[in-house]
């Protein structure tokens, strides 16, 4: 495919990263830089998948109670549905998304959006977390937020879940997880 580069209708797009442990401002992040876009002038439409509804069931919302307007999905197929004449694409929670996520977002990018993306790079297992990987790999820029070890008060990239529950994906915050540093997770994990 030739693109000619001076013509702003076609250059292309990028893709943006944040992820990290959960309490480690990811959320925080996306809603400021897409805060900024909108302050540019930006067309900007935000996402989150369906089943989040700890805050609001429309809203993307930090835990210090930042909120911007969001639109929920089913599935990241639905996001190149909804992303007409738009600038910059936001997504929340990317971990709840099925692995056609990176393929999207960079289709996304292709037809010169930005893409700013958010989420858990681990589960509560410490294990590689949904499509989040496959996006890191194809991400023109990743930024990686640590939370703070609520054990020692080191920096934490762990989300440890205190309450008995095996299914990987359980909505919840404070009550159910915890930041921790590495030498903490695996002591509490053991």
């Amino acid at each position: 495919m030739y693109i000619e580069k001076n013509n702003p209708v076609n250059r292309l797009g990028w893709i943006e990263v944040i992820c990290g442990s959960m309490f480690s401002g990811k959320t925080e992040e996306l809603i400021r830089r897409l805060k900024r876009a909108k302050i540019a002038r930006q067309k900007v439409e935000i996402f989150k998948p369906e089943i989040d509804v700890r805050y609001d069931v429309q809203n993307v919302v930090s835990h210090d109670e930042n909120s911007i307007q969001s639109t929920p999905v089913q599935s990241a197929s639905e996001i190149l549905l909804l992303t007409n004449d738009v600038e910059v694409v936001g997504i929340d929670e990317a971990q709840f998304f099925d692995a056609a996520l990176a393929s999207v977002c960079n289709t996304l990018a292709t037809n010169g959006i930005r893409v700013i993306a958010a989420g858990l790079d681990m589960d509560y297992l410490g294990q590689p977390f949904g499509p989040i990987p496959a996006l890191m790999a194809i991400a023109d820029e990743v930024t990686k937020v640590h939370a703070i070890c609520m054990n020692c008060g080191d920096l934490a990239q762990y989300t440890h879940r205190i309450i008995k529950d095996d299914h990987l994906v359980m909505l919840g915050e404070a009550e159910s997880y915890e930041p921790l540093c590495r030498r903490c997770y695996l002591e509490k994990t053991k």
